[in-house]
C-alpha cells in the first residue's frame, strides 16, 4: 500500500472542496490527496499536497481523523498507476477550514491535477467520486457529518 494523505477542506458554510481530475475528466470529482514523501510526516504532507494541488495555504486544521483509511485499485488500473508499485493506498485524512478568499484557489500549479473545482455538500461526496473510492468517501462523509453537527 502507498501511504498518503487526504484533505477535507470546508468553507465557512461547511461545504467541501472537490476538484475534477485532469486525468479523469468525466464527471468524477475528488478531494485533494497525495502521497507522503520519504521522511515526511502526514501533517507536512497534507499541507504540501493541498498547496501543490489547489494553491490553498490559508487554513485552520480542525481535526486529524483517527486511524488510516485504505482502498485498493480496481484490476483495470493495477500496474498502471504509481508505476505499478502499489495495489492501493492507505490514507491519513485531515479536516481543515479554508480561511482565505476564493481567489486564493488556483489550479494552474506547477503540476496541475485538477481542471475545475467547486464546493459541494458533504452528503454528495460518495456520488461524485470514482467507484473504487466510494466506500472511503462514505466513511468520510459520516466523519464530516459528526464534526459539523
Amino acid at each position: 500500500m502507498r501511504l498518503g494523505v487526504g484533505i477535507i477542506v470546508l468553507n465557512k458554510n461547511n461545504n467541501v472542496f472537490v476538484g475534477k481530475r485532469k486525468d479523469n475528466p468525466i464527471n468524477n470529482w475528488q478531494m485533494p490527496q497525495g502521497g507522503i514523501d520519504k521522511g515526511e510526516s502526514p501533517l507536512v504532507a497534507m499541507k504540501r499536497e493541498l498547496e501543490e494541488e489547489t494553491s490553498i495555504t490559508n487554513i485552520k486544521i480542525l481535526k486529524e481523523l483517527e486511524g488510516w483509511i485504505e482502498y485498493e485499485l480496481p484490476p483495470n488500473l493495477l500496474g498502471k498507476i504509481w508505476r505499478g508499485k502499489y495495489r492501493g493506498q492507505s490514507q491519513k485524512w485531515f479536516i481543515v477550514r479554508f480561511l482565505g478568499d476564493e481567489n486564493e484557489i488556483n489550479l494552474k500549479t506547477k503540476n496541475p491535477e485538477f481542471i475545475e473545482w467547486k464546493w459541494i455538500e458533504h452528503n454528495l461526496l460518495p456520488s461524485v467520486i470514482v467507484k473504487f473510492k466510494k466506500k472511503v468517501y462514505e466513511k468520510l462523509s459520516i466523519e464530516i457529518k459528526k464534526f459539523i453537527n
